[in-house]
């Protein structure tokens, strides 16, 4: 007689079956070209429906939030995780993972993931991103925000692409997790009439609040880039303007740092 637990495991072993990696030597295979242009092609990956990420600590963060992997290219040989069989897996030696990485040095693995359907833009608070074009900054507020507890980063205007390798690497797992929906001023500015909420604009003018004297906790709150700030457009759509004090001479701060002030303003 088979026990319980002796059962769990073998449906757990049929589920992860470890299949032996393809291994690949060539340049010209077709799934090392269609990782570089995943890595390379913003259009590709949206015409795909996945996007690649690199890095141990990512698939392990992936396959812990239930992300849809979909193939796993490793470095050399298998490392230790156990993948749903479904995943299709590859090897390949060092410099052609290096020629498919679009990380230097990476020590792997390269894997794609499915990209998922828009969220629904029902939420309690949000922090919002405009025309930020460093993938390092959107990526670091995302991750941020998930540490703050602020489940949704909308993004308005000609803001990274969340799913370029640099900024899926820059969240450092967050991506996984986190709400985040691209939208128009017009639409942040619905959304939180949808959600009963204030929208904020971070903006260095005469008519900005100290953001400590704002009910941000359960609100939208939008950053721009450090060189331009927010639009005016989102500004005239906005129900008040917010300042993060500094001292005198101070310009402006990095736009990842400022949303992160913000974050952990609505957190507090």
């Amino acid at each position: 007689m088979t026990s319980n637990n002796q059962g769990a495991s073998a449906a757990s072993a049929e589920k992860y079956a470890m299949s032996q990696p393809e291994r690949i030597t060539s340049r010209k295979n077709p799934f090392i070209l269609r990782l570089r242009e995943l890595a390379s092609d913003g259009a590709f990956r949206r015409a795909q429906g996945e996007y690649l990420c690199d890095g141990g600590k990512l698939l392990e963060e992936a396959l812990d939030k239930g992300a849809a992997l979909r193939c796993v290219l490793w470095k050399e040989a298998p490392g230790p995780f156990a993948l749903p069989d479904t995943v299709r897996q590859y090897c390949a030696p060092t410099e052609l993972f290096d020629y498919a990485s679009p990380m230097k040095n990476s020590p792997g693995p390269l894997f794609t993931i499915e990209i998922p359907e828009e969220a629904e833009g029902v939420f309690s608070r949000a922090i919002l991103l405009e025309n930020v074009q460093d993938p390092g900054n959107v990526g670091t507020v995302i991750r941020t925000a998930a540490a703050m507890g602020v489940d949704t980063v909308l993004l308005c205007g000609a803001c990274a692409d969340v799913y370029a390798p640099k900024t899926a690497r820059a969240t450092m797992g967050a991506i996984f997790r986190e709400r985040l929906i691209h939208c128009t001023a017009a639409q942040a500015r619905a959304l939180a009439d949808q959600n009963g909420l204030k929208l904020y604009g971070a903006a260095l003018s005469d008519r900005a609040a100290d953001i400590r004297a704002l009910p941000v906790k359960d609100a939208v709150v939008a950053v721009g880039s450090e060189g331009q700030g927010l639009s005016r457009e989102l500004l005239d759509l906005c129900d008040g303007e917010l300042i993060i004090p500094m001292a005198p001479g101070s310009e402006s701060l990095n736009a990842a740092v400022a949303a992160s002030i913000v974050l952990w303003e609505m957190a507090r």
